[in-house]
């Protein structure tokens, strides 16, 4: 392999480097390079990276991979920007179906946006309260691909995000895997802004699809929201979820918004050596 070729996305301000890894030439032990490729200023730079793969059910595999290195079950706006990728390279058409190791999603291209229809949410809790530096905060707690913290508040821009959500990612309440933590101002029942510090990353980012679609689906179960729900992330882009609610169980919940090429380029042998 004399170089290996990517191209760098953008969802809602959530970035990603896109492998095409369907030949397997990428070997499994790949957590380095993740982090080397997506580290700032050091690499290409990115939240997380994203192999699309061969699969034997569906369109193609989807393996999403956090700035750390470590791999997830799923990512939301990933999810999206793949999904473009593979239609502009020919891989899948304008509807698809991909698996993941959260279970199999659908998409469909809207020209630069894209629509993803979630999985159901699960281990739903709400309104409960955690210890945090000798108080107690009330939060929620919903799994939509990955688990997370919701936790509403009057102006999300007085809340210090790194700090405070890293507390909360890291609170034993959550497990050792821990739990992104969302904060979210409900603007009215169909409009909220987010911000939110993500596992992996270890920071806040500008978006993240899971975590909106956590916070939109808890504050219907508050009866704080409706479907259809903007939600302004902290990159100012907007994202949109659509869901039906009945007697306490979610349906036809879909994720929207812009899925963006930044550029595309390879990475040199020698690079891939240091």
């Amino acid at each position: 392999m004399s170089s290996l070729r990517f191209t760098k996305m953008s969802g809602a301000g959530n970035d990603f480097v896109v492998f095409d890894n369907r030949d397997g030439g990428i070997p499994e032990e790949r957590a380095e390079l993740v982090r080397w490729v997506c580290a700032r200023r050091l690499g290409v730079g990115a939240d997380g990276a994203l192999f699309v793969e061969q699969s034997e059910a569906t369109d193609f595999r989807m393996r999403y991979y956090n700035a750390d290195g470590g791999e997830a079950e799923m990512c939301g706006n990933g999810g999206r920007c793949i999904s473009r990728y593979a239609y502009l390279n020919g891989i899948a058409g304008e509807k698809m179906i991909f698996e993941t190791l959260a279970g199999r999603y659908r998409a469909e291209i809207m020209g630069e946006h894209v629509r993803l229809e979630m999985v159901p949410p699960k281990d739903i809790r709400l309104q409960f309260e955690i210890g945090m530096d000798g108080n107690e905060l009330t939060v929620n707690f919903i799994h939509t691909g990955v688990p997370h913290a919701v936790v509403f508040a009057d102006r999300i821009d007085d809340i210090d995000v790194p700090e405070l959500g890293r507390k909360i990612r890291e609170h034993g309440k959550f497990g050792p895997d821990g739990a992104n933590a969302n904060f979210v101002q409900v603007v009215d029942p169909g409009r909220i802004r987010i911000r939110t510090y993500e596992r992996g990353v270890e920071d806040e980012t500008l978006a993240c699809g899971t975590g909106t679609v956590a916070a939109v689906l808890v504050g219907a179960l508050l009866k704080r929201l409706q479907s259809p729900v903007e939600a302004v992330t902290q990159s100012g882009l907007t994202l949109t979820v659509y869901f039906d609610l009945k007697k306490g169980k979610f349906a036809n919940v879909f994720l929207e918004g812009n899925a963006e090429v930044i550029f595309e380029g390879a990475l040199p042998q020698n690079w891939m050596e240091q």
